[in-house]
């Protein structure tokens, strides 16, 4: 139809090239962030076209926060770095600790069947082959739903006033072809994390929103931190959400079920800080569990350097070294959070404008300014090796496939 969007749901990082984006700047300096270097950097996002964006950055013992640009559009409000914004997949690297926890607890086992525990939602020889490892880093091969689910504007309208059984969601993403056969390859897919969610369900006897919340949120202290269920309100302070093709409209009012602990997740970005520093430090896993976590597979095979898909979480190489995390794409906002392994180098950033890159084959203004603010976040020049920029992380705004430049992300 003349008016659908393909709304495709990847984390894809594909590099871009040397002239389009700048190297590293100095921005922290003395183990500490550069206050002066870090807010010009910030400051040029929303200068680049993005309503607002806002930021947490660690390095050491030494705190940043600040945010730039306006939180509305449609009337006068500072972004401010306290605001609480949706953070789309991220909810997976939550969801991922709280299944690991069930492993260290000796109730799953990664290479255990799903079907062992979910035979009535996936029987058959896919419930035998498809294991828990494979649903936490991608290689299931089952279809992603969201492809089906959002595959136009008015589907938009309807997701957002619309609420969403788990069930019904596994049930598209089964109903599709398989990406590839059982553990042979990585293939992004919001199916495998609904599954995920009814194995803690089956597992506990408990929601698996209430694990999270009991497991992680509360012992973690993450106040900032809630799965909005069916609640579309964002709760707190925050801003609006924009999905560029509807212009002004605001959504950040949008029913989350869609998603659900494939990408339902609101949290702060001192709180995304917090929960990585915590999880990569080895106080929510063992050590063991934490190895699986980190053992990743490339997500695109052809090119290492587009980074690697572990349990939940994924890493990218930068100039200064490999870093964890995730990034989350819903309708209107967007989110980056990337940790060094040891945790001492800490960036989370959110901007409140999504889909602005739809069907450009360059890179947009808003992702050569936001990137640059990571890699001065990430980076200090001393760190660098030069100014090469071959190994940079792909912002989540800019999702593409190999050969696919029509595609634009969910989750």
């Amino acid at each position: 139809m003349a008016t659908s969007v393909m709304l495709v749901a990847t984390v894809t990082v594909v590099p871009v090239s040397a002239a389009a984006l700048p190297g590293p700047s100095p921005g922290l300096t003395d183990g500490g962030p550069h206050r002066a270097k870090l807010r010009t950097a910030l400051s040029a996002v929303p200068e680049a076209g993005a309503p607002g964006v806002l930021a947490a950055v660690r390095h050491g013992r030494h705190v940043w926060r600040d945010g730039a640009g306006q939180a509305f559009l449609t009337r006068p409000q500072p972004m401010q770095p306290q605001m609480r914004h949706r953070i789309g997949s991220i909810t997976k690297t939550f969801v991922a600790t709280t299944v690991l926890q069930l492993v260290d607890e000796g109730r799953l086992g990664l290479d255990d069947s799903i079907g062992q525990v979910l035979a009535d939602v996936v029987p058959g020889e896919r419930g035998t082959d498809v294991t828990v490892r494979m649903l936490l880093n991608h290689t299931s091969g089952i279809g992603n739903y969201t492809t089906v689910l959002a595959d136009s504007y008015a589907a938009i309208n309807q997701m957002q006033v619309t609420t969403y059984a788990p069930a019904d969601l596994v049930a598209m993403g089964l109903a599709m072809p398989p990406t590839n056969v059982p553990g042979a390859s990585f293939s992004y897919s919001n199916t495998n994390y609904v599954l995920a969610g009814l194995l803690i369900e089956a597992i506990t006897g408990n929601d698996a929103a209430a694990e999270v919340q009991r497991r992680i949120l509360w012992p973690l202290r993450l106040t900032g931190t809630s799965f909005p269920g069916t609640d579309p309100t964002i709760r707190g302070p925050h801003s609006g959400a924009y999905f560029a093709p509807f212009g002004a409209r605001d959504l950040s009012e949008f029913n989350m079920s869609w998603a659900w602990t494939a990408g339902e997740m609101i949290a702060t970005t001192a709180d995304l800080n917090t929960f990585f520093r915590a999880l990569l430090g080895g106080e929510l896993l063992s050590a063991a569990a934490l190895d699986e976590m980190l053992t990743a597979v490339p997500m695109l095979p052809g090119l290492p350097e587009a980074g690697a898909y572990g349990l939940g979480i994924y890493s990218l190489p930068t100039p200064c070294g490999e870093f964890w995390g995730h990034d989350g794409v819903v309708l209107g906002h967007l989110m980056l959070s990337m940790h060094s392994r040891d945790g001492n180098r800490q960036v989370s950033s959110g901007i409140n404008i999504s889909h602005y890159r739809f069907l450009l084959s360059d890179p947009h203004p808003i992702d050569i300014a936001w990137q640059t603010f990571l890699l001065t976040a990430m980076c200090p020049a001393s760190e660098t090796s030069g100014s090469s920029t071959e190994a940079v992380p792909q912002l989540p705004s800019m999702p593409r496939m190999p050969g696919d430049d029509t595609s634009i992300a969910v989750l």
